[in-house]
């Protein structure tokens, strides 16, 4: 008789954990009742859950993005950053700021997936990617490498529900390149990426919003690659 194998299904295990997250924010939903609280609890849901399973050289949290000539983005709900080569962390009475040649990629979460929200997202997204971004050499296997491009940041949205209407699809592949969303998951309904050179979108399906979303974000943060290290003397200039 031949053994049989131990196996574990991922799509069961991923769909469990859609059900979970989407019943924490359907309780947040039901008994937060103050829009803030109700919104600031929904980001710590989504935070917990990108810090969870991201990989480790990935940060998440809620912040300002910052340049080295001082300007400062919007605050975003999620911002997904790198803290290698760019290490620099600022807390000030309870808010973060982070440089902006650390950022991967920035979220904006809302209750519902709409063409308000979407909008809101994108001009979120866009006082991100307007921010100044250095690149310095670095020094590989004993050589020194001169700077690369810095990367696309990565915009998206999140919300617990909301259909992508074809109104909402003309919305997304119209966005100029600042204010690009890349991708987005409504938890109760699917989950969508923008393919701009195609301008379509890719949806999901409702009952796997959630993988769908997570392992695009995850394919898009590895073509990124490791973030190039920030230039410490245009700081330093700043402190002057």
């Amino acid at each position: 008789m031949k053994k049989s194998k131990n196996l574990v299904s991922l799509r069961d295990i991923f769909l469990g954990l859609q059900d979970q997250m989407q019943a924490r924010l359907m309780l947040n939903r039901r008994t937060l009742h103050h829009p803030v609280a109700k919104g600031d609890a929904s980001e710590l849901e989504w935070i917990a859950l990108l810090s969870t399973y991201l990989p480790t050289r990935y940060n998440v949290e809620k912040a300002f993005i910052i340049d080295h000539k001082g300007i400062i983005s919007h605050q975003i709900d999620i911002v997904i950053f790198d803290r290698h080569f760019s290490p620099f962390l600022f807390r000030q009475n309870g808010q973060i700021f982070v440089p902006a040649e650390s950022v991967y990629a920035v979220f904006e979460v809302k209750q519902e997936l709409s063409i308000t929200n979407i909008k809101y997202a994108s001009r979120q997204i866009a006082s991100v990617r307007a921010l100044k971004r250095t690149s310095a050499e670095i020094v590989d296997r004993g050589a020194i490498r001169p700077p690369r491009s810095v990367p696309h940041i990565i915009g998206g949205i999140v919300c617990l529900s909301g259909a992508l209407t074809q109104r909402c699809e003309k919305v997304l592949t119209d966005l100029g390149a600042a204010n690009r969303i890349d991708l987005g998951c409504s938890l109760t309904e699917h989950s969508f990426y923008v393919d701009f050179e195609k301008n379509k979108c890719e949806k999901s399906g409702r009952d796997d919003s959630l993988v769908f979303f997570f392992l695009k974000l995850l394919g898009r943060l590895q073509k990124t690659g490791t973030i190039p290290p920030m230039e410490i003397e245009q700081y330093a200039e700043a402190l002057k």
